[in-house]
């Protein structure tokens, strides 16, 4: 079968950029179609801090000293390549210092808006330069969503792109990319405000994501019931109307998860591998995840972890009087790792110092903690508010840690509710957003604890599913081919 060209673009992708999941998304997926023999080629910004791991970035001779005019500003820049990602991928990086030579990836520059209309610009400029007519434009949130009406508007000339289709995927309807009207002539739209939002222009105001969920022949997001969700004005954001008039259009796909890096037997960042075969590596992880934080290891007392921004989307209002109750009465361990509003490390600031026997919060972040604390805990605690995909809870059942998650998003389509009595599900999941839902959900897995035999089977269950990109991505590849008509 012939390769599907996919021009892949975002704003983030590991190990170069990251600020959230988008970047362990676009990465793995490139590496996925690359290695499946497509010819897929990732675009990023070249950003000042652009982490390169040891590799080493070599200019592309014909992309250099290139220039693009946008509202009547005039931008030089150049691409890159990375020669050494060894997976079939192709990754280039759009050089501009004037636009991404900042403190951060993103700002609150006067001229965000700029910096992103440039970059998806320059990545179809780059196209028309390589002579490459890629398949599919798969964009990616707010940043790269109005590619789709600058195809339309500024490219249709082009014989290059006429059979090219766009894909915008949405890993967070929060971020919209929401920016005054006047800002127009910046954008080169002053010629097509008859082809957006007019309620929106009346309002002073111009929305990135809107405008590509209008224009993309496809849309995706990250689960199944997130893409249900978001057509309702509980999750919606706003748009709700609007998708819901594209629904056709609208696929949900659970994010992939690379086993490469988060997997038990070949993790390199934990001290004991394990298999379901061999569980023996799991307890002694625990052991050493407790004595690496000076809490006492009892065999009898499970260990509950929590990775996480603390933020209000990550459900820990919840967990305000469940587990100081959970604390107080029962032989448990508590692991705790993020950072974010303060009101949330106060709190478990505050939990370590009453039970420092019992509790261990680890303000901000570190990827040795986050795989230990994975590998070494017999439960992990995500009772989101909302969760388009969400990935701590595939790398627990991986590890063989029990997730405790609410019924939304990716949650609902990863994890399944345990059945003591039949001994199918992976986990404990909870469907009202309550107090009352995180207890029962606590009572449920500690009452579980202590059937060790059932304990057993519902790690194993979880161990069991497969949510690896070889699954996930055949499904973004047969979305492709259903866009090109092939």
């Amino acid at each position: 079968m012939t390769a599907v060209k996919i021009c892949l673009v975002s704003s983030e992708a590991v190990p170069y950029a990251k600020t959230g999941g988008l970047a362990d998304v676009t990465a793995a997926l490139a590496s996925f179609l690359g290695s499946e023999g497509q010819d897929v080629r990732l675009f990023l910004p070249r950003y000042r801090q652009l982490e390169t791991a040891g590799r080493t970035l070599l200019p592309v001779e014909y992309l250099q000293r290139l220039t693009l005019t946008m509202g009547g500003r005039r931008f030089a820049y150049s691409v890159w390549t990375d020669p050494g990602v060894g997976d079939g991928s192709h990754r280039y990086f759009i050089d501009c210092p004037a636009l991404f030579h900042r403190k951060s990836l993103y700002t609150s520059d006067p001229d965000e808006h700029i910096r992103f209309a440039f970059f998806s610009r320059a990545c179809l400029e780059c196209c028309q330069r390589m002579g490459w007519a890629p398949d599919v434009v798969h964009c990616n949130d707010w940043h790269t969503a109005l590619i789709p009406l600058y195809l339309k508007q500024h490219y249709s000339w082009d014989r290059l792109f006429a059979r090219t289709r766009t894909l915008l995927a949405i890993h967070n309807i929060g971020y919209q990319g929401v920016f005054s009207a006047k800002a127009l002539g910046d954008l080169d739209l002053e010629g097509s405000a008859d082809l957006l939002y007019q309620e929106d222009l009346a309002a002073d105001r111009i929305n990135f994501l809107k405008t590509g969920l209008l224009y993309a022949n496809g849309l995706s997001t990250v689960s199944r019931t997130y893409a249900r969700e978001i057509q309702t004005s509980e999750y919606g954001m706003g748009l709700e109307d609007l998708l819901r008039t594209r629904a056709d259009s609208l696929v949900g796909i659970v994010n992939g998860v690379d086993y490469g890096e988060w997997s038990p037997e070949a993790d390199a960042r934990i001290p004991h591998s394990y298999s379901a075969e061999d569980l023996t590596g799991k307890r002694q992880n625990k052991q050493h995840l407790l004595r690496s934080l000076d809490l006492p290891y009892d065999e009898k007392a499970p260990v509950f972890g929590l990775v996480s921004r603390l933020t209000a989307q990550k459900g820990i209002d919840l967990l305000f009087e469940p587990l100081p109750e959970m604390l107080a009465w029962r032989n448990v361990r508590l692991v705790l790792l993020g950072s974010g509003e303060g009101r949330y490390e106060s709190f478990f600031h505050r939990l370590q110092q009453t039970f420092p026997e019992k509790v261990c919060y680890y303000r901000g972040y570190s990827e040795d903690l986050a795989h230990l604390i994975e590998a070494g805990s017999d439960v992990f605690l995500m009772p989101s508010r909302y969760e388009p995909c969400g990935l701590n809870q595939m790398y627990s059942l991986r590890y063989g840690t029990v997730p405790i998650v609410r019924k939304t998003g990716g949650l609902a389509d990863t994890v399944q509710l345990f059945d003591p009595a039949s001994g199918e599900g992976t986990g404990f999941v909870f469907d009202h957003y309550s107090a009352d839902g995180v207890r029962w959900a606590l009572s449920a897995a500690l009452d579980c604890w202590k059937d060790q035999d059932s304990w057993r089977q519902l790690i194993l269950n979880g161990m069991a599913k497969d949510f690896s990109w070889q699954v996930q991505g055949q499904e973004y590849l047969n979305l492709y081919r259903h866009l090109g008509g092939r």
